[in-house]
């Protein structure tokens, strides 16, 4: 099995599966993966995560599965691909492990197409009206909800337009389910 997670990557799609739109389900997700060339596919849940093996690097990847859900299901999405090595290290330079032990549902790591400038980061934390903490390490925003994000300001439109970069976030539980499925 060691052998078989070496190479193991992850794809995140953004904005899949939401109420009404965008609606991809795990088989048509494998289906696509396999399309553009990865092999052992697995998904977790059914919020666009992909865990797999080969494919190449990460710009070229991305580029190929956002390019093969348009041609093949009609989907506009973002996909975000990190390597189980990148997964090890996002948990272990997360900034909150106190939120990690004791709230992991209300911390979420949003991984970023471009490492966005500390004066990016300054103006999210400047626009952010509630108690939400945030720390950026390269390309992932790392943001605690102590109050819950389904009534939060601190949105996916807001990060996107102040980091002037594109995400996809996951909460902490999902992201260990996929570095542990990533062998990470």
């Amino acid at each position: 099995m060691a052998a078989a997670k070496r190479d193991a990557r992850v794809a995140l799609l953004r904005a899949v599966n939401l109420p009404g739109r965008n609606r991809i389900g795990a088989d048509e997700l494998r289906s696509l993966a396999a399309s553009v060339g990865l092999r052992d596919a697995r998904t977790l849940l059914q919020t666009g995560n992909l865990v797999f093996r080969g494919g190449g690097t990460g710009e070229a990847l991305e580029a190929a599965l956002e390019r093969a859900a348009a041609l093949r299901l009609g989907l506009q999405t973002d996909c975000f691909v990190r390597t189980a090595a990148q997964l090890r290290e996002v948990v272990a330079r997360n900034p909150f492990p106190e939120a990690a032990r004791h709230d992991p549902a209300h911390l979420v790591v949003s991984f970023l197409k471009e490492t966005p400038t500390p004066a990016a980061v300054a103006a999210l934390r400047a626009a952010i009206p509630g108690r939400e903490t945030v720390s950026a390490v390269g390309r992932h925003l790392y943001a605690v909800y102590p109050d819950g994000i389904g009534r939060s300001h601190l949105t996916a439109a807001l990060m996107d337009r102040k980091l002037e970069t594109r995400g996809t976030a996951r909460n902490w539980n999902t992201v260990l389910k996929l570095a542990d499925l990533a062998g990470a």
